[in-house]
Formats: C-alpha cells, sequence, structure tokens
C-alpha cells in the first residue's frame, strides 16, 4: 500500500488542489492531506477551519484524509508512515520553489521521494492567494473553489469588513 502525503497551507483549498488530489488516487492507494501549521505565518482560515472546509469539499472520496503538522514535513511522513510527497506545479518558479523543497527533504532523509504533478490547464493560473485577494474585493471565485469555500470566503470578508 502506498500512502502519499500531499502537504500544504491549504488556505483555501482550491479546484487546482482537489485536480491533484483525484489525480493522485489514480497512482497512490491513500492521500493524506496535511495542513501545514506556519507559526511565522497567519493564515485567513485557522488550521481547524482549513481541515474542516476540506474534509466537506472531499466527504467523496474515501482513501483521502486530513490532518495537520508542524515542523519538518519529513518528520512528520515518517511519524505516518508515508512513502512519498506530492506536490503540484503550476509554473516554472513553482518547480525552482518544489525542487529546492524535494531537495532538501531528500537530504533530510533518503527514505522518501517527492511526486510532482502538473496542474490541470483549468486551474493553472488558480492559488489560494489569488482566490483570497480576488474574494476580499467581492469578485467572484465561482468554478475556482468548492461551494463549501466560496461560502466560507463570502463570510470570512463579511465578517472582517464589520
Amino acid at each position: 500500500m502506498i500512502k502519499a502525503i500531499y502537504p500544504g497551507s491549504f488556505d483555501p483549498i482550491t479546484f487546482g488542489h482537489i485536480d491533484i488530489i483525484r489525480r493522485g488516487l489514480e497512482v497512490f492507494d491513500q492521500i493524506v492531506i496535511a495542513v501545514a501549521h506556519n507559526i511565522e505565518k497567519e493564515g485567513l482560515f485557522s488550521v481547524e477551519e482549513r481541515k474542516n472546509l476540506i474534509r466537506e469539499a472531499l466527504k467523496d472520496l474515501n482513501r483521502v484524509s486530513v490532518d495537520s503538522f508542524e515542523g519538518l514535513l519529513v518528520n512528520y511522513v515518517e511519524k505516518t508512515q508515508g512513502n512519498v510527497i506530492i506536490r503540484g506545479l503550476r509554473a516554472t518558479s513553482d518547480f525552482e520553489y518544489e525542487f529546492h523543497m524535494a531537495s532538501i527533504n531528500r537530504h533530510l532523509n533518503n527514505r522518501f521521494d517527492t511526486f510532482f504533478m502538473m496542474t490541470a490547464k483549468d486551474y493553472f493560473f488558480v492559488s489560494s492567494r489569488t482566490i483570497k485577494e480576488v474574494a476580499m474585493l467581492g469578485g467572484s471565485v465561482k468554478g475556482l473553489v468548492p461551494e463549501n469555500v466560496e461560502n466560507a470566503l463570502k463570510s470570512k470578508f463579511r465578517a472582517l469588513t464589520r
């Protein structure tokens, strides 16, 4: 059984992420969505909110679980007995960063590798940062994020502008 770990901030999860997850299930037996808790970065959504949004968005996928972690990714992968790390790539700039991270992770623990997947053409331009910016400015993110995430963004930005 091959367990893949898909780490990220997922603040919020997008259809680009979900595309990687669905296609990843064609390759791996199980995928753990590992929401990173970065103490240096405050997200729009708390880690628990992100996990709940992801669970709701992926409730139809039975070989996917959602967890969170702090610290080094390689320690989390080791602790959870993962076999591979999944990373999505949108552009050349993503590759440079991801190649660097995969290299340091491999140096820290050579028991597992990083599996890169190209984002589908329909979501090549989608990033969590862009989604938050569009939603904050009142634009529509319909078709770019699951409906539960769209509603959560609207609620969050309504609450922040009061």
